[in-house]
């Protein structure tokens, strides 16, 4: 949904005898913030307005839409109100919103209010239309992102955080097949060694010297009895 700004500029205009005048102008901007609005509304006009001009004031208008007919550039203000049942309540609301469209007089802007708006899902009433003192109208196109104040130095576009994300992710993919199989190496080592050292203590078990001599004893007494016998 577009947010529209109303500035309102000041500057020496030339009528048509060749004299400047200081005239007061009003202009609607689509823009994200009021600073965004200021940074375009002089973009704009630095190159349509002959010398210096002063933006004297910008507020949020209650504009909703504008509807741009090509054949002229008078404004008129339409104010519409429908009325929408609430879904938790059901009561019956009555909505009021202001509009934009371009027409040559208030009853072609009648009609041209119908005609872009046909395609509502609920019935509506246009009990008000007026001609706008809107000089021009400024819809927000792509090209214009360039105006967009930089973001603070701290901060980083979405963009970047997420082509930073991804790589991570695919960083992170990356390096997982290979530390497991270092770690099932790792692993194979640790089980050889421990079975080398468990090999190497029972071949090297000491035999108890006590038992060599009861084995020793016990052949010197049978030899003994084979010499009596």
């Amino acid at each position: 949904m577009r947010i529209w700004f109303l500035c309102k500029v000041k500057y020496a205009k030339e009528n048509e005898q060749g004299l400047l005048k200081n005239v007061n102008e009003q202009y609607l901007i689509d823009a994200v913030s009021f600073t965004e609005a200021e940074a375009r509304i002089y973009d704009m006009l630095g190159s349509v307005i002959r010398g210096d001009f002063q933006v004297t004031n910008i507020s949020k208008s209650n504009i909703v839409d504008v509807f741009f007919y090509e054949d002229i550039d008078i404004w008129h203000k339409c104010k519409i109100t429908y009325v929408v049942t609430d879904a938790d309540s059901g009561k019956e609301k009555k909505v009021t919103q202001y509009m934009l469209v371009s027409a040559h007089d208030v009853k072609e802007a009648y009609d041209r209010i119908h005609e872009s708006l046909s395609n509502m899902l609920v019935s509506f009433r246009v009990p008000d239309i007026n001609e706008s003192p809107i000089v021009e109208i400024f819809p927000y196109e792509s090209e214009d992102e360039e105006l967009l104040p930089p973001p603070p130095s701290n901060l980083k576009p979405v963009s970047e955080v997420r082509a930073d994300q991804a790589r991570r992710e695919e960083a992170r993919a990356a390096n997982a097949p290979v530390n497991t199989q270092e770690e099932e190496e790792t692993e194979e080592v640790i089980a050889e060694d421990n079975y080398e050292e468990s090999f190497e203590s029972e071949e090297e078990e000491p035999i108890d010297q006590t038992d060599e001599e009861q084995l020793e004893d016990e052949e010197l007494a049978s030899e003994s009895e084979e010499e009596e016998k």
